[in-house]
């Protein structure tokens, strides 16, 4: 029976959050439209950071270190270096080329099989290619690794052959710090507005409060309602901001799938990932109830019945 009763008057509480929301459709609107902006920024940061990997097909892990030995470093040597190499810490991957394969390969894809019968001796190194574990593919990581093979006094020259990645790698970890960023700053501004707007609720709702108060009402008893009202702002915007960017998606999708076709690529614009909706709207919902609360919370204790 009590929790017929409970639930019964959550149920009242939530119909008359929803019924006080349709009788300001303007001032509910604007509301959400701000909180629904507030999210969708952060969201988008997300979904842009998501298709900048899934359009380099992977190749951000694809990080190489070649290390050119010596020329006059016999291959005994060169595959001890090897073993040395495989029991690193942060290395995953070891590949040694030898100089007689690299001549092979150079003689089958260079075209001069017949000029090269002319060397007396094969001028190409052996040569270790080096791939770092997942792991250890940062910059700071790669870097000491490449300080730690250049060291070797059997080694000629050490070269990362995928640079690029590790400035991309940079470059997207800017961006999730600045995601991380935006995200807390818009989450405080969701905060700040729905607590305003509860806020202007309560002064409206004061003499109606009051009268609560006067008959019996806990604080608890009064709050219900405005915690319901900010649990539906939040999740009003969260389903706000995803329709919103959702629609960018279909807007840019076709731009960019033709400026994918240009440079030889398939590639196609990604919407948010089901998990990433689920969490945008447990965080409309989340921030929605902990703003109202904290209004609710504030103002309710100063408002008591005039005797």
């Amino acid at each position: 029976m009590r929790m017929s009763v409970s639930g019964s008057r959550h149920v009242h509480a939530l119909v008359g959050s929803l019924g006080r929301l349709a009788r300001a459709p303007f001032s509910s609107t604007l509301t959400v439209l701000v909180i629904a902006l507030a999210l969708a920024l952060p969201t988008a940061l997300r979904l842009l950071v998501l298709n900048a990997e899934a359009a380099t097909g992977g190749f951000s892990n694809a990080i190489d270190i070649s290390v050119y030995l010596k020329t006059d470093v016999p291959l005994v040597k060169a595959q001890q270096l090897e073993h040395s190499a495989r029991e690193r810490p942060g290395v995953g991957r070891v590949e040694l080329i030898t100089a007689d394969q690299a001549m092979e390969e150079f003689r089958t894809y260079s075209g001069f099989g017949s000029a090269l019968d002319a060397l007396k001796e094969n001028p190409l190194p052996h040569v270790l290619h080096v791939q770092p574990r997942a792991d250890a593919q940062t910059a700071a990581a790669v870097e000491s690794l490449r300080r730690y093979f250049t060291a070797w006094p059997e080694v000629d020259l050490v070269q990362v052959d995928t640079d690029w990645v590790m400035r991309f790698n940079a470059i997207l970890d800017v961006l999730r710090n600045l995601l991380l960023i935006a995200a807390v700053l818009l989450g405080a501004g969701v905060l700040a507005v729905i607590g305003n707007t509860i806020r202007l609720e309560i002064l409206n709702r004061r003499a109606e409060i009051e009268v609560t108060k006067l008959v019996g009402g806990s604080n608890a008893f009064v709050r219900r309602p405005f915690l319901y009202t900010g649990v539906l702002y939040g999740l009003c915007g969260a389903l706000l901001a995803w329709a919103i960017v959702e629609i960018a998606v279909v807007v840019l999708g076709r731009p960019i799938a033709t400026l994918a076709q240009v440079y030889g690529s398939h590639f196609a614009l990604l919407g948010p990932p089901r998990d990433d909706v689920g969490v945008l709207l447990a965080t409309g919902i989340v921030l929605g109830w902990i703003g109202a609360w904290i209004s609710a919370a504030r103002h309710l204790r100063r408002i008591e019945p005039r005797a």
